[in-house]
């Protein structure tokens, strides 16, 4: 039987989330956080208060005036935001003392992103960067049968394909996609699991399609060599698939079964255990530091450096090192 000191969760207060942004993607956070028990949608703000009390009408909460006004509500921000206006914002909820929810990538640039992960770090608020499909049960048991059966020092390869339509219309063709194109959008999803598998990865070559394709080659610390490739103009359903192997060991995982539902209430679980316990997240700023830093290595492979880096690095475009 549980001590009497113990915490009851279903008898605690839950944490209030805000959030900022109003386009196609914090619809889609918002409702999650309506539906889950742990938390309550204090409410949303934007820049264009129309859209945010669209956002409101559909999942609950307030139209907030300011983001000084969400921010003295609420426990937690929940930033859905592109990523060139989301380190400004988070540096300030940060400096608040509100636990974050991050959008990949963390930052357009690296110099943003290292400044969002520098605040955060100095303020020591619990960060969730949201790697979606990170939080689903599928992903996790074959990210632990890879620890467990093929090792980092015994992968030899991964292939890794993320796929889909959105950039060809409809709502999640906004403009910070179109402009930025896939790599901040698709990029980090990818990148995060190879390295998941293979370990570290310290250099790239990567190339781009007339049809908007990248493909980035990977090596690792470990010795493996990953293939990455990715687009949003692909018509059909969404894939996103990683095989890895080895000498004896070949290891799938498919997407397909991937259920935002679940993933959603996952995070907003584990968002809300590192609030009240300090429990580890996912991922966190540090992580998606990492992963801009990655983001940064293939711009440069790509020989898009114009500020896309805060030092410049001796480089050359077809063979990346990251220091």
């Amino acid at each position: 039987m549980p001590d009497d000191d113990t915490p009851n969760p279903s008898a605690l207060t839950p944490v209030r989330i805000g959030v900022v942004g109003a386009g196609p993607w914090a619809t889609v956070h918002a409702g999650h956080i309506a539906r889950h028990p742990d938390v309550e949608l204090a409410g949303v703000w934007a820049r264009r208060p129309e859209a945010a009390a669209e956002v409101v009408a559909a999942a609950g909460g307030t139209v907030y005036a300011s983001v000084a006004e969400l921010l003295d509500d609420v426990d937690a921000v929940d930033l859905c935001v592109p990523p060139d206006v989301q380190p400004a914002l988070a540096i300030e909820a940060a400096r608040a003392g509100k636990a974050l929810m991050l959008e990949k990538p963390i930052a357009a640039t690296l110099s943003e992103a290292e400044a969002l992960a520098a605040a955060c770090r100095e303020s020591g608020v619990v960060t969730q960067v949201m790697l979606t499909r990170r939080f689903h049960p599928v992903t996790r048991a074959f990210l632990e049968t890879a620890r467990r059966e093929l090792p980092p020092d015994r992968v030899d390869g991964v292939v890794a394909t993320f796929l889909h339509g959105a950039f060809l219309g409809g709502p999640m063709a906004t403009p910070w996609r179109l402009r930025e194109g896939v790599l901040l959008d698709l990029g980090p999803h990818l990148l995060d699991l190879v390295e998941q598998v293979a370990g570290p990865i310290e250099s790239v070559t990567a190339a781009t399609s007339p049809g908007h394709t990248l493909a980035v080659t990977a090596h690792h610390r470990e010795g493996a060599v990953s293939q990455l490739t990715m687009s949003g103009h692909t018509g059909g359903r969404s894939d996103h698939r990683v095989l890895a192997f080895g000498e004896t060991t070949k290891l799938a995982f498919d997407a397909a079964d991937v259920d935002e539902a679940t993933c959603f209430a996952t995070a907003l679980t584990e968002l809300v255990a590192a609030i009240r316990t300090g429990s580890p997240v996912v991922a966190d700023a540090e992580r998606g530091l990492e992963l801009q830093r990655l983001l940064d290595l293939v711009h440069m492979a790509l020989g898009q450096t114009t500020a896309r880096q805060k030092t410049p690095r001796q480089t050359t475009p077809s063979q990346t090192a990251l220091g």
